[in-house]
């Protein structure tokens, strides 16, 4: 196994002066973060690190994608999305209303699009993915917080609170979490 850190571009070196960026192509992203023991995204010529996922986060990837199969739609997780080539995020859980296209990525927008919210995820960057998302043509986009037990669907640029996850009930989500989680 095979530790990794990333450098950002904001952050300081030890003389305090702001260390310069040095944007990735894809193949160096490949090379130097394919490895890792944590799970990166590449994006816009950085590696961002996913956020670490938990026994729920886990188990809720996998409730709602079999209730999203159960409503008609063809759901599969941690798949890459290659739309651009600047960016190739890896959404928790993507579905679509037909089958894939016979290929390894994504690259078009999808029908629903949802990130399962982790302690350590950066806010700001999951608003510039739903931003891309709805971009690139992703018709239903959510962020489920386990923290809380929210769902939020991205409209617009805003996240909106609601109960409903493509015709699912938010309720039978947590209802389906708490038959196989916890005592």
């Amino acid at each position: 196994m095979r530790l990794c850190a990333v450098v950002r571009s904001n952050q300081f070196r030890s003389e305090g002066k702001m260390a310069t960026a040095t944007l990735l192509t894809f193949d160096q992203f490949l090379e130097k973060y394919g490895d890792c023991d944590r799970s990166y995204e590449f994006w816009y010529g950085e590696a961002i690190p996913r956020g670490m996922p938990t026994v729920v986060h886990g188990l809720l990837q996998q409730i709602i994608m079999r209730l999203l199969c159960e409503a008609g739609l063809i759901a599969a997780s941690e798949v890459e999305l290659r739309v651009e080539p600047e960016a190739h995020p890896r959404p928790d859980v993507i579905a679509r209303g037909t089958k894939f296209p016979v290929k390894p990525y994504p690259t078009e927008g999808l029908e629903v699009v949802v990130e399962v919210i982790s302690e350590d995820d950066k806010f700001q960057h999951l608003r510039e993915k739903c931003r891309k998302y709805q971009e690139w043509g992703c018709r239903l986009i959510y962020a489920v917080d386990p923290s809380d037990r929210s769902v939020s669907e991205w409209r617009d640029g805003s996240f909106i609170l609601t109960n409903e996850l493509a015709n699912i009930s938010v309720a039978r989500i947590w209802e389906e979490l708490d038959k196989v989680y916890g005592e």
